[in-house]
């Protein structure tokens, strides 16, 4: 083989093997395109994804605000609601308060009171001795029903009269007044307590309005709540 024929075949091989690295770096190129193209999908999925837990984080947020908003605009509702059941109510007591103080102005009508009043005081504590306390106004109105009121109780009880005893030291507030209208005040009535002083039953004007008033309370809430509702 002559010198032309070696360097023919030496060209020969520099062109298969350049051919070779060509189509090696093309494989080599296209795989780290796919691989580029992966890694980059995967990296946008991933933001994707991110951004998808952030907005389902901040709507999660959005939403416990909201409830929370509709929550506090509910407890707030309700509570103008009750105070403004609260205030009626309040106003209704007042009102009655007021009434209360024109018991005492028929004479003969309050002193019928004031004797039924003593009677049912007797019966509630059934002593024999009992100490009386009235408005000092009212004095002369429960001396002139209490021998009556003694044999009221004796008839209904069916025992012998009892002791009555007329506080004429410690007397209870004297009506209300607009010179003192903070002061202690009582609209008419009684109380009746036993001689060791260990049963006191108070029987007062605004004492028994009390009780009715919390007895009825309910009922006047369930009606004011329905026409709230209505």
């Amino acid at each position: 083989m002559n010198d032309a024929d070696v360097s023919k075949q030496i060209q020969q091989m520099i062109r298969f093997i350049r051919q070779e690295a060509e189509e090696k770096a093309n494989e080599i190129l296209v795989s780290a395109e796919e691989e580029f193209n992966i890694e980059k999908l995967q990296l946008v999925e991933s933001e994707k994804k991110k951004i998808r837990q952030e907005y389902e984080r901040k709507q999660k947020q959005v939403e416990v605000r909201k409830k929370i908003e509709y929550s506090m605009q509910l407890n707030a509702s309700r509570i103008k609601v009750l105070q403004a059941q609260d205030d009626v109510v309040t106003a209704m007591k007042d009102s009655a308060s007021k009434g209360l103080l024109r018991v005492s102005d028929d004479q003969s009508a309050y002193k019928e009171l004031l004797q039924g009043l003593i009677v049912q005081s007797l019966l509630r504590l059934k002593e024999p001795s009992v100490l009386l306390r009235s408005r000092e106004v009212d004095v002369a109105l429960v001396e002139s029903v209490l021998d009556a009121a003694k044999k009221e109780y004796a008839v209904k009880a069916k025992v012998h009269a009892p002791k009555v005893v007329i506080d004429k030291r410690v007397f209870l507030p004297p009506p209300p007044s607009s010179a003192d209208s903070h002061g202690p005040s009582c609209s008419g009535g009684v109380v009746l307590a036993s001689q060791d002083g260990k049963i006191v039953f108070e029987n007062t004007l605004d004492a028994r309005l009390d009780v009715v008033f919390w007895q009825k309370l309910p009922e006047i809430r369930k009606r004011l709540i329905g026409k709230v509702g209505e």
